[in-house]
């Protein structure tokens, strides 16, 4: 037994047969997603096998299990960065537990720097697609023929539709952009920016997209959100800093967590 089947089998010993349909992946200071769970049962990240260990402020380490309006969900409170170990599968085991557990739409937040003068701190982004030239692709290694995985539409169209829908509903105001991974720890430079503007990106961070590769070999469903918590490198009038994540996230959260809530509520009456 491996161990994403071992930790299947660690939440069902605990939780009985617990089938959550979605799964969410929060990043950093967006814990008010995860305070409208309901029924909510918690797991230590260290209480199931292959999961990391996050080391980075912001991020619980906990799986919690619940329900998201009328939808069972798990949620992943904290994940690995490539920056944390020099490997970028490190979220592999956490997304198929997901996917174990019954997952079949995963949805990953993020902090991340913005490029869009108009999409400030506080701004919540939905993700189109991603740039990742320098990314040491997390299914190096892997033998099944899905390795060679299609990532034309990585995020998928009627789910980024969908979330949309529900901002304009809620009235929150929601931008859509382009991803660029970058490694970390350090923040991108002011030439680094400027590179990633022309290559295409609205938006730089550290992590997302290993998850959405791993998620779509597995057969997920992918859609993603940034909550932009600075402009990036050169472009706002305060250096980007890990305390300026925390502090625009929280500001943000909210409206993070009354989108997802509107989501799940639909999601649980199909």
């Amino acid at each position: 037994m491996n161990d994403s089947a071992q930790a299947v089998a660690v939440v069902r010993g605990r939780l009985g047969d617990v089938r959550p349909r979605l799964g969410i992946i929060l990043g950093s200071g967006l814990d008010a997603v995860a305070e409208r769970v309901t029924w909510a049962e918690s797991i230590g990240y260290a209480e199931l096998p292959g999961f990391p260990q996050p080391s980075v402020q912001g991020h619980a380490g906990t799986l919690l299990l619940g329900r998201l309006g009328n939808t069972e969900v798990a949620l992943l409170r904290g994940r690995s960065h490539y920056y944390e170990s020099g490997r970028s599968d490190g979220m592999r085991c956490p997304i198929e537990t997901l996917k174990g557990l019954g997952c079949e739409t995963l949805i990953l937040t993020n902090a991340a720097g913005s490029m869009m003068p108009y999409a400030a701190p506080g701004s919540l982004v939905l993700i189109t697609d991603h740039i990742a030239l320098g990314l040491p692709n997390p299914l190096v290694g892997e033998s099944a023929a899905e390795r060679f995985q299609d990532m034309s539409d990585a995020y998928d169209p009627e789910l980024v539709k969908a979330l949309n829908d529900h901002a304009r509903g809620l009235a929150i105001h929601i931008h859509r952009g382009v991803y660029m991974w970058f490694s970390g720890p350090s923040f991108e430079t002011s030439a680094e920016i400027r590179a990633a503007n022309h290559l295409g990106a609205d938006l730089v961070g550290m992590s997302t997209v290993p998850e959405t590769i791993l998620a779509r070999f597995l057969g997920l469903r992918v859609a993603g959100i940034s909550v932009v918590t600075n402009y990036a490198a050169g472009m706002g009038e305060e250096p980007p800093s890990h305390e300026q994540t925390l502090r625009a996230a929280g500001d943000a959260a909210d409206d993070l967590a009354r989108l997802l809530s509107a989501f799940a509520e639909e999601l649980g009456s199909d």
